[in-house]
C-alpha cells in the first residue's frame, strides 16, 4: 500500500486517484463510508477524465460528480437512488438499475459489472495489516474483491467493527490519511402518526423476533414502541440509533436466533456518532456481506422474522409501489423483497409494510391504481400485512375483493368513499 501523506489532504488525495482513467468503472464505497476527499479529487480531475462509469448504493455528502458541467467525465449508474444523485437520474444524465440489495454483490462478483476501481474508507490498520470497512460492509466488501484498483481513505474516526469488515493493506494500492467525524442523520421528532404507525406495527411484533427495519421515523416509531418486548433479535440489512436504547432496556438481546445467536447483524449503519461509538470494537455486532445478511435463504432459517418496510402507495390488489413516484426514479428496490419474501418463509415470520395513510399533499397513499409507470417493488402475491395510523390489514390469503375491503378500512377517512366507489366501478368490491 503506498500511502500519500505529503501537503495537503486535498494534494494527496490527487496523488492517489491518479491511475483513474478514462472508461474506468469506479466503485463509491455507501452510506455514512463515503470517501469524499478521492471523490473530490476525481471530480478534480473532470477536464483530464471522459466516460467514467460510478456504481454505488446511496452515499452521503455532495455528488458533485452528477453536475451537468461533467456530464462527459461521469456517470452515475446507481442501484438506489439517493437525494444527491435523484434529480441527475430524473433529468437523464444519470442511470439506475434495479436490483434487488442481496444480488448486487453478485454483479461484481460474477463480472456482469467488473469494476476498474473502488474508492473507499477505512479505519486505521491494525498490528496485522488489517483496516476495517467500518460502518458499511454491504456491497464494499464485494466491490474491493472484486476491482482491480483499490484506493482507500484511511480516516482515525472509522468504527473498527467485527464480521466481513477486514481488508488488509496488501489489497489496498495507494491511500490518504484523514482524521474527520463521519456524515451523521439525527433522529427526527416522532408526529402523532409516526407513533400510530410505530405501536400499531409493535403489536404484531411477538417476544423472541428478529428483526428488520430501515432508517426513518416509522422504524424508529417501532423500536419506542418495543420497550416492553424481550428476547428480540436483528438480522436487518441496517439499522440506526434507535437499537441503541432497546439493548440498553434489554429488550434486544439475540439470544432466540437461530443465526448468530446473540449478536446484532448487519450490512451497514447510518446515524449519530452515539450509533458509531457503539459499533466500534463491539463484538456484539456482526457487519456481514449483504449477499449473506439478505440472503433469503437465510433469514428464512430464522424464526418469527419481522420484517418492516415502507412504501410510496400501495393499490387496492395489494402491489407495493416502494421506488418511484409514477415515472419519476426515487429511490430503489433495496433489501424490500428479500426480506418480504424471507419474513414470509420464517416459521411464525411477518412481513410488513408500514406507511401513512396520505402523503404531505393529502393524497391518499392507497390507491384504487397505482400511477402510471409506478414500479411494483413487492408483488401483491407476496404481500401479507399492510399498516397505517388507522390500523392493520392482513391481506395474506384474501382475494382482490377481501384485500379491498381491509385496505379501505385503514385509508384516510377523506379517501375512503370515493376508494369503494371506484373498487365496486372494477367490480371489486
Amino acid at each position: 500500500m503506498k500511502v500519500f501523506n505529503q501537503g495537503s489532504i486535498q494534494e494527496s488525495a490527487l496523488q492517489a486517484v491518479a491511475d483513474i482513467k478514462s472508461n474506468n468503472r469506479v466503485f463509491l464505497h455507501s452510506v455514512a463510508a463515503a470517501p469524499l476527499h478521492l471523490i473530490e479529487a476525481m471530480v478534480a480531475r473532470a477536464p483530464e477524465l471522459r466516460n467514467v462509469e460510478l456504481v454505488s448504493l446511496h452515499t452521503e455528502g455532495k455528488a458533485e460528480y452528477t453536475q451537468p458541467e461533467y456530464a462527459e467525465s461521469f456517470r452515475i449508474n446507481s442501484f438506489f437512488v439517493g437525494g444527491n444523485v435523484r434529480k441527475a437520474i430524473q433529468e437523464g444524465r444519470g442511470d439506475y438499475v434495479p436490483v434487488f440489495l442481496s444480488e448486487v454483490p453478485a454483479l461484481f462478483r460474477k463480472k456482469i459489472l467488473p469494476l476498474d476501481v473502488a474508492l473507499i474508507q477505512v479505519s486505521v490498520p491494525d498490528k496485522h495489516g488489517y483496516a476495517s470497512l467500518g460502518v458499511s460492509v454491504d456491497v464494499a466488501r464485494a466491490a474491493w474483491q472484486s476491482a482491480k484498483l483499490v484506493i482507500a481513505q484511511i480516516n482515525r474516526r472509522m468504527p473498527r467493527t467485527h464480521g466481513d469488515s477486514m481488508i488488509h493493506v496488501k489489497n489496498i494500492h495507494a491511500a490518504i490519511e484523514v482524521d474527520e467525524d463521519l456524515p451523521e442523520v439525527a433522529p427526527l421528532a416522532l408526529t402523532d402518526i409516526d407513533m400510530a404507525i410505530g405501536k400499531n406495527c409493535a403489536s404484531l411484533v411477538e417476544d423472541g423476533a428478529c428483526l428488520q427495519m430501515g432508517i426513518g421515523s416509522i422504524p424508529n416509531a417501532v423500536l419506542a414502541s418495543l420497550k416492553n418486548h424481550r428476547r428480540l433479535g436483528i438480522h436487518t440489512e441496517m439499522f440506526s440509533d434507535g437499537v441503541i436504547e432497546l439493548v440498553e432496556c434489554g429488550a434486544i438481546t439475540g439470544e432466540e436466533k437461530a443465526k448468530h445467536p446473540g449478536k446484532i447483524v448487519a450490512g451497514f449503519v447510518m446515524g449519530t456518532k452515539k450509533l458509531y461509538d457503539f459499533i466500534d470494537d463491539n463484538p456484539y455486532v456482526a457487519m456481514l456481506d449483504i449477499a449473506y445478511v439478505n440472503d433469503t435463504a437465510v433469514i428464512r432459517k430464522m424464526s418469527r422474522v419481522t420484517a418492516i418496510n415502507s412504501a410510496i402507495e400501495i393499490d387496492l390488489t395489494g402491489q407495493i409501489c416502494a421506488d418511484s413516484i409514477g415515472t419519476r426514479q426515487y429511490s430503489g428496490v433495496g433489501g424490500q423483497m428479500d426480506f418480504i419474501r424471507g419474513a414470509s418463509l420464517s416459521p411464525g415470520g411477518k412481513p410488513i409494510i408500514a406507511l401513512p395513510s396520505v402523503t404531505s399533499k393529502g393524497e391518499s397513499r392507497i390507491t384504487s391504481l397505482l400511477k402510471p409507470g409506478g414500479g411494483v417493488v413487492t408483488t401483491r402475491a407476496h404481500v401479507h400485512y399492510i399498516v397505517t395510523e388507522y390500523g392493520i390489514a392482513d391481506l395474506y390469503g384474501k382475494n382482490f375483493r377481501q384485500r379491498a375491503v381491509e385496505l379501505i378500512k385503514i385509508a384516510h377517512p377523506d379517501h375512503r368513499e370515493r376508494l369503494e366507489k371506484e373498487s365496486r366501478e372494477r367490480g371489486r368490491n
